[in-house]
């Protein structure tokens, strides 16, 4: 039997006027200190932005995604974040902030398989149903 590992998550959420606080869901940040495993999955759906969010810089925001994804994998090209040990990269990406990319709180949970985990999670906060 594989052992269960101890996880923290948070959801990755846009909100393009931070003054009117209205998010939407685009992506799950893992990290698993055990594994030394971060990751980040998102659905950046262009379409789906500007429907909530007609005033919306999508290139601005794609970018945002772009590099908080660099800095979860540790591209060192990213800047000093990046460079990090794995739980110190979770900790900045999860840090409560007033910017476009903000996450949720970090919630825990034990998974055995953290790859897994993350598609499930994802599926749960962020993909909408196909149509």
């Amino acid at each position: 039997m594989q052992e269960k590992n101890l996880f923290e998550y948070a959801v990755v959420k846009i909100i393009p006027r931070v003054e009117r606080g209205e998010c939407l869901n685009v992506g799950v940040v893992l990290f698993c200190k055990k594994n030394k495993y971060l990751k980040a999955k998102f659905g950046f759906d262009e379409q789906r932005i500007l429907q909530a969010f007609p005033w919306a810089d999508v290139n601005d925001i794609k970018q945002h995604l772009e590099a908080f994804e660099q800095i979860c994998i540790g591209n060192n090209q990213s800047g000093t974040i990046a460079s990090l040990d794995v739980q110190s990269r979770f900790k900045w990406l999860t840090a409560k902030r007033s910017t476009v990319i903000q996450t949720s709180e970090t919630h825990p949970g034990f998974c055995n398989d953290a790859d897994l985990k993350l598609e499930q999670l994802f599926n749960e906060l962020v993909a909408t149903p196909q149509q």
